[in-house]
């Protein structure tokens, strides 16, 4: 891969991950709850989510889950209702009084990976974007394993840094609330957020 066209691909990676998405909201929600360390093994899931789905559609699975009606609707009405299961979750949270000695919730790492993986794995809409944009940046004539491992350390890095800042941003806003009220008020934005998303996923078809 000439480095003009990584460069562009770097570009395109990051204006990818700064989008809002099911991805940020899982991130800004791990952050809230569980604070930025605990809550960035949410995004760490999130990679492994997208990890597979480059692998997937290196190895040209993906362009047969693109064509098959029953895969792509499967896959999309899982992801549709895993954020509608975590807009519950969030919903139900229970607020607690925060002084700011206070310790945050524990979550489990293996839990919040497991979140953050099911997020992206779940959504067919990205398996066929990627589809539609990875190609763009190959050279065909140079071997495709070392470009696709190429594109997708970038795509993973770029994420990294961006859920990063979801997370970091959320966590610090926990610290400014000390109210059950409020902290029940933005459980519930949040909540809304993943019904958002959900409904949009909902609306999402396959390419003809």
């Amino acid at each position: 891969m000439a480095l003009h066209t990584w460069l562009a691909f770097l570009v395109a990676c990051w204006v990818i991950s700064l989008s809002p998405g099911a991805g940020a909201i899982a991130s800004m929600s791990s952050g809230l709850q569980y604070g930025f360390w605990r809550g960035y093994w949410n995004a760490l899931g999130l990679q492994l989510g997208l990890a597979l789905q480059i692998a997937i559609v290196a190895a040209g699975v993906g362009a047969i889950l693109a064509a098959s009606a029953l895969a792509f609707s499967l896959i999309k009405w899982f992801g549709v209702a895993y954020l509608v299961y975590l807009a519950v979750q969030q919903w139900r949270a229970l607020p607690s009084e925060l002084h700011a000695d206070a310790p945050r919730p524990v979550g489990r790492p293996l839990t919040l990976v497991a979140r953050g993986f099911l997020v992206n794995v779940s959504n067919p809409k990205a398996i066929v974007f990627m589809l539609a944009v990875l190609p763009q940046f190959l050279d065909p004539h140079a071997p495709l394993l070392p470009q696709y491992l190429l594109m997708g350390v970038t795509m993973i890095t770029v994420d990294l840094i961006v859920m990063a800042g979801y997370t970091g941003l959320a966590a610090k806003v926990l610290r400014a609330l000390r109210s059950p009220r409020q902290q029940r008020l933005v459980n519930r934005s949040f909540a809304g957020m993943f019904v958002g998303a959900a409904a949009l996923l909902a609306t999402v078809r396959r390419a003809a």
